[in-house]
């Protein structure tokens, strides 16, 4: 049995509400404007750049709840597993997009430069205030979907060729033999879907609002927000 892309609602917004969240969304928005300005319509090279950047919060953010946890001497609630698998899937992302466009040298300049800067970032913002943290990768998230949505719309009108999906995402995701880039894009954007809703989710949970069920992701990619895990 082969992996498909699960059906995902492309138009989920988080609306900001009060201070940390229109800091969060002013933040990812801005660096929208830079991605946007840097790569243009080359989706190839951006989802290199930026899969770097975005498995760097799940990693801060379990190595600090695992901080957390260790001096209270209290349960993480699922909260750590559920980020390192953020994390490795995002990694994932990186380790298949580099098969199918080699970045430049200067794009490696570029990945090891905006790395060192959102990691630092993030790790302060992260110990001030986990709850605009997880918002600004909610945020982060909405927007690799439409990214993602983009690159789609670019293959289906042939301005990027529809090349053989790499082994690795073969693998990975369980696809048919013969997929294609199309198919890996889908599944890459049902996966920054699910993340899109677990770290709203996370954002929700902190403040006492509603959480609701994150999009699904592939079968094969086991990705179970913590307050399903718990459960």
């Amino acid at each position: 049995m082969t992996a498909t892309a699960p059906e995902i609602d492309l138009t989920v917004h988080h609306r900001p509400r009060g201070v940390s969240d229109r800091v969060a969304y002013g933040f990812v928005k801005a660096l929208r404007f830079f991605a946007d300005t840097f790569f243009a319509k080359r989706y190839g090279h951006r989802a290199v750049v930026l899969e770097t950047v975005a498995a760097v919060p799940g990693m801060v953010g379990a190595t600090l709840t695992h901080l957390k946890c260790l001096r209270r001497m209290c349960d993480d609630k699922g909260w750590i597993k559920t980020l390192m698998d953020e994390a490795e899937n995002e990694r994932m992302h990186l380790m298949t997009f580099i098969k199918i466009c080699q970045p430049t040298a200067f794009e490696r300049f570029v990945v090891v430069a905006v790395q060192w800067v959102f990691y630092l970032v993030f790790f302060a913002l992260y110990l001030i205030s986990p709850k605009t943290a997880h918002r600004v990768v909610g945020y982060f998230e909405e927007e690799a979907v439409i990214s993602y949505t983009h690159y789609l719309a670019e293959i289906d009108e042939g301005r990027s060729e529809n090349v053989p999906a790499p082994a690795l995402a073969i693998r990975y995701w369980g696809l048919a033999a013969d997929a294609t880039l199309r198919d890996v894009v889908e599944v890459v954007r049902a996966d920054e879907a699910h993340h899109r809703d677990v770290n709203h989710g996370f954002a929700n949970e902190l403040v006492g609002l509603p959480v609701v069920d994150p999009a699904p992701c592939p079968p094969h990619v086991v990705l179970e927000p913590n307050w399903k895990r718990a459960a």
